[in-house]
């Protein structure tokens, strides 16, 4: 979300300070992804068969915002003071791309030896009952799911990522739609993953004025077809400025009912409605003032009315009186 500004939140869990890492020869690579000082958890040779895939996965109660941290961007970024200064606790860090062989995660971006410094605090953020969710793909590399072609190697990819951190949820920000044979080796991977163990999984999609383009929905369609349970979809929305024609909210509330509709067709639900808890919007802002407060209360009770899944920001931080609007949604 933004290149950043400090902003707030992802999805829930608080879960265990992380561990010693010490990967294998084959992703001694990937210790720039990982925090310092945190160890994989052993990967399963089968699933056992008493564990259930994750089913709709939306029991949960969902952060009402979600702030995201772009790690190469702002380096410096403190989780755990800006959950006590914001109450913000749930956050999205991005973005894991593909590194080494074409099947080792790395944080994109340059990290310094120890690793990525935001992801680090992890722990201090979970200690005061927030969490932080691990985004892959994103703008620039590629996402995993591209450049890893080994069998079980991408599943072992997502696998070390979730066990590394204790996930209780991932993203992904999909660029590559269109590449139907990465669509089918990442949601086969999310697949397996989920049937091991608890895993809410989101993606990431740009919004255009007629909802979803026919490729990303498409591959909502593929990957629920290969088992994946997508928990959320965050659509990624550019707020128009402040001297457009009247109606920005409005158009932008016409695109999301658009992309409501898609996403119930694609998972197979049988009303639209029941897909609201399933929808995340993130509005993109071009200018510090494309989002006034009124407008940040507008989206703050529209997100209330229909029940969604959650709201974030990202491009240019707005006023700070309304990125206090936006976080004071959270639970």
């Amino acid at each position: 979300m933004p290149r950043h500004s400090r902003e707030p939140g992802v999805l829930p869990r608080p879960l265990a300070v992380l561990g010693a890492l010490a990967l294998t020869a084959a992703t001694g690579v990937a210790i720039r992804m990982l925090p310092a000082g945190a160890a994989p958890a052993p990967e399963p040779t089968q699933v056992a068969e008493h564990t259930p895939a994750v089913s709709a996965g939306l029991a949960e109660e969902p952060a009402r915002f979600v702030g995201f941290v772009d790690t190469a961007e702002d380096p410096g970024f403190d989780l755990p003071a800006e959950a006590r200064r914001t109450g913000v606790r749930r956050y999205a860090l991005g973005h894991l791309v593909s590194g080494g062989d074409g099947c080792i995660p790395k944080w994109n971006g340059p990290l310094d030896r120890r690793g990525n410094p935001v992801a680090n605090r992890i722990g201090r953020l979970r200690a005061l009952g927030g969490d932080a969710a691990p985004v892959f793909g994103g703008p620039d590399g590629q996402e995993l799911a591209v450049t890893c072609r080994r069998p079980g190697g991408l599943a072992s990819a997502y696998r070390r990522v979730v066990g590394v951190f204790d996930a209780a949820a991932i993203d992904f920000e999909v660029r590559d739609s269109a590449d139907r044979a990465a669509v089918l080796r990442r949601a086969r991977a999310i697949h397996a993953v989920q049937r091991e163990r608890r895993l809410r999984v989101g993606f990431t999609l740009p919004l255009h004025p007629y909802g979803l383009s026919s490729d990303d929905v498409e591959m909502l369609r593929a990957t629920q077809r290969a088992g994946a349970t997508i928990a959320t979809v965050n659509l990624l929305s550019r707020i128009e400025p402040r001297t457009a024609p009247t109606g920005r909210l409005l158009r932008v509330a016409a695109a999301v009912r658009a992309a409501r509709d898609q996403i119930a067709e694609a998972q197979g639900l049988p009303d639209p409605e029941e897909a609201w808890p399933r929808v995340a919007l993130t509005p993109v802002l071009d200018g510090r003032t494309d989002l006034s407060e009124p407008d940040a209360r507008a989206l703050a009770a529209y997100a209330s009315r229909h029940g969604l899944a959650w709201l974030s920001l990202r491009g240019v931080a707005p006023k700070a009186d309304v990125s206090r609007i936006l976080w004071s949604t959270s639970p």
